[in-house]
């Protein structure tokens, strides 16, 4: 979009702002905080997943927990991944109750968005100092579908032209 500006009249590019799926997670956040709030700090990442589910499904959410998401290389299913929560079929949502989040957290999120279909993560440290973070995966990278029939292993390998196994 472009404005001008009356008093230069030089033009102005503007730029949409507007943050992908800015109101669930700002609702998914805002459930964070209310739990944290009830509890405080202390307890297992499990009892404060599942109070937070149930205060995401009191505000309307539908929740997945320990949802296994495939996982594809080049069009080929390779495995599944297993993520905490999945919020309304959109976000991603990480929880950790640790006194110090790891440096691998947030490289873990961020390579969950690129394996699967998500575009927005949400890592929620439920610590001594309860804190969120945001991450997105947008523009995805296009990806070929996943075959509707995979197995564990690689295909066998084709013959050659001269009926030999390549």
């Amino acid at each position: 979009m472009v404005a001008v500006d009356p008093a230069t009249e030089t033009m102005i590019w503007l730029m949409k702002t507007e943050l992908l799926e800015a109101e669930r997670v700002h609702s998914i956040v805002g459930a964070f905080f209310t739990v944290y709030n009830y509890y405080g700090y202390g307890l297992s990442e499990a009892i404060y997943a599942e109070a937070l589910e149930y205060e995401l499904l009191d505000r309307g959410h539908e929740v997945l927990r320990e949802l296994l998401v495939a996982v594809g290389y080049k069009g080929r299913h390779v495995g599944w991944q297993r993520v905490d929560m999945v919020v309304d079929s959109a976000v991603i949502v990480e929880n950790k109750a640790t006194e110090k989040l790891s440096p691998a957290a947030r490289p873990q999120l961020i390579s969950y968005l690129r394996a699967t279909p998500f575009q927005v993560g949400v890592l929620l440290h439920f610590g001594p100092h309860p804190t969120f973070y945001r991450f997105i995966d947008f523009p995805k990278r296009a990806r070929d579908p996943i075959r509707a029939r995979s197995s564990n292993s690689c295909p066998p390998q084709l013959e050659s032209a001269s009926g030999e196994g390549t």
